[in-house]
């Protein structure tokens, strides 16, 4: 709303692991607020069959629209918001990122992806994100992925150094929006 004025009707796009906490969350919030939904992931990492049917009948009413699918262009094509998440989640061991990035790499965000979206899209991430070498993560990754995977060669894994530094991006008003929420959640939990 504080980027554009309104839910209702914006497309918005998630990219990656379609099936896990942030792209659930993020699908079904769409659903509820009359979002056009699209989960931009290779098939095996779309989300619950039942979960987006479930989905699509709140969808149905809210007057938004859930789409699954695994093609770049057509996912990314007049998206007012694209988001990411990390490929790996915390707790998940280090031998699935090699399996993740050979799943993941073609769906990185890149300047590509970004102009093939409404020209005043904005880019999202809940941060933290991979997208250089300055983390011990990027570092291990390149180090250990990048002759494979040319899109990893300078640590950027979901999101291009390129996009995340650009004036499309939002990453950090939304870190500080979720500053001020988890602010309130202590408060109310301390009962303040």
């Amino acid at each position: 709303i504080e980027q554009k004025g309104h839910l209702k009707g914006i497309n918005f796009t998630y990219v990656g692991d379609a099936r896990n906490n942030m792209g659930n969350s993020l699908m079904i919030g769409a659903a509820k607020m009359g979002m056009n939904f699209t989960a931009l992931a290779p098939k095996e990492l779309w989300p619950d069959t039942d979960l987006v049917n479930k989905c699509k009948e709140i969808a149905l009413e809210t007057g938004g629209s859930i789409r699954l699918t695994d093609d770049v262009l057509e996912g990314s094509t007049n998206a007012d918001v694209i988001y990411t998440d990390v490929w790996v989640s915390m707790g998940e061991p280090k031998e699935v990122w090699a399996q993740r990035v050979a799943m993941l790499a073609p769906y990185q965000v890149d300047m590509n992806m970004i102009k093939n979206a409404k020209e005043d899209m904005i880019f999202m991430h809940c941060l933290p994100a991979f997208h250089d070498v300055k983390t011990d993560v990027g570092r291990d990754i390149s180090a250990k992925l990048g002759k494979d995977y040319p899109q990893v060669k300078n640590g950027e894994m979901e999101v291009t150094d390129e996009v995340f530094e650009s004036k499309y991006s939002k990453v950090f008003d939304e870190a500080e929006n979720r500053m001020h929420t988890i602010k309130a959640v202590m408060l109310a939990t301390i009962g303040g």
